[in-house]
């Protein structure tokens, strides 16, 4: 069925819009839970270079490798309309559009109202800096660098590996997400044992992130945009959220990175975007970034069902 991807993206993002985030019995919460009793289980060595890198290998491998099995199996034996619904589902629930719409709101809504204290309560939620540290300008940075990345790993890396390899692709992208959200940090624990999910990640969301930079340039500040991402994203140390922050950050025209505050003290960042300041509004203006991606790849993809129809009906008729 030509159609069926187009179909089920916007199933997909129908499911999002009117029942958001399950409250209960998600998913992806109960593969982290999984994820945390594994990593205490094998991550026994800290600190051990080669025992851990090979821990994280296995731990990797014993999550992402039974759920992949069986999204394979499910792609095989569902007939075409029940595929059609599984592959809606899976997309909806790794895709969250409107939780993420919902967590930057949240944040930008008490910002507006001068309630700092709730902002920061609300920022802690969605970042992992030291909110309590944090001013009203560092809030608003910190919510608008979230809704600019999780951007890219939540809603358009999902939607490209649907597109590339079903539910397999969607469903290990989210798995693998996770992992390295929970192992990928430079620390004596993780260091070794979630280089493995780390590395994974890097590689799964190498084209994604690029592809929603692209986006990113395209629907805003396009000169500014391009200029951050090729000078400013190489100075970041990630070189997915590099280019994603930087021609996010110039699409908006605000400034973004710079010296934030962590638990473990002060992390010193490049400056990415434009000269403005962050505030509620470029909240509500990385919120839109997103939403008016989500059009523009529907857009293409429309597009270029379109045209294959069309070369198919004239080849054939």
């Amino acid at each position: 069925m030509l159609f069926a991807p187009f179909v089920v993206c916007v199933l997909a993002l129908a499911l999002d819009r009117m029942l958001g985030e399950p409250r209960r019995l998600h998913p992806v919460v109960g593969f982290g839970r999984l994820a945390a009793v594994v990593e205490k289980t094998l991550n026994v060595t800290p600190g051990t270079p080669r025992r851990s890198l090979w821990a994280g290998c296995l731990a990797v491998l014993v999550l992402t490798g039974p759920v992949l099995c069986l999204a394979v199996w499910a792609t095989v034996v569902l007939d075409s309309l029940l595929l059609l619904l599984a592959q809606a589902v899976a997309l909806w629930l790794a895709m969250s559009l409107r939780g993420l719409t919902e967590h930057g709101r949240a944040v930008a809504e008490p910002l507006h109202e001068g309630d700092l204290a709730g902002a920061r309560e609300q920022v802690s939620r969605i970042v992992s800096r030291q909110a309590s540290a944090l001013d009203e300008q560092g809030v608003a940075a910190a919510a608008t660098e979230s809704m600019l990345e999780n951007g890219a790993d939540a809603v358009f890396a999902s939607l490209f590996w649907f597109l590339v390899a079903g539910i397999p692709g969607v469903v290990m992208h989210r798995m693998v997400n996770t992992l390295d959200a929970m192992w990928g940090y430079r620390n004596p624990r993780f260091l070794y044992f979630g280089r493995a999910a780390a590395r994974l990640d890097d590689v799964m969301g190498w084209v994604p992130a690029r592809l929603t930079a692209f986006t990113y340039t395209v629907l805003g500040n396009r000169k500014l945009a391009w200029w951050c991402w090729r000078n400013q994203a190489p100075q970041w140390d990630s070189p997915n959220a590099g280019p994603v922050m930087a021609a996010g950050a110039g699409a908006l025209n605000v400034r973004l990175g710079g010296p934030s505050p962590y638990p473990g003290g002060m992390k010193q960042r490049p400056i990415l975007g434009g000269g403005q300041d962050a505030s509620p509004a470029s909240v509500e203006s990385a919120i839109k970034l997103v939403s008016h991606g989500i059009w523009l790849w529907l857009g293409i993809l429309l597009a270029a069902t379109v045209l294959v129809f069309l070369v198919v009906w004239v080849k054939w008729y």
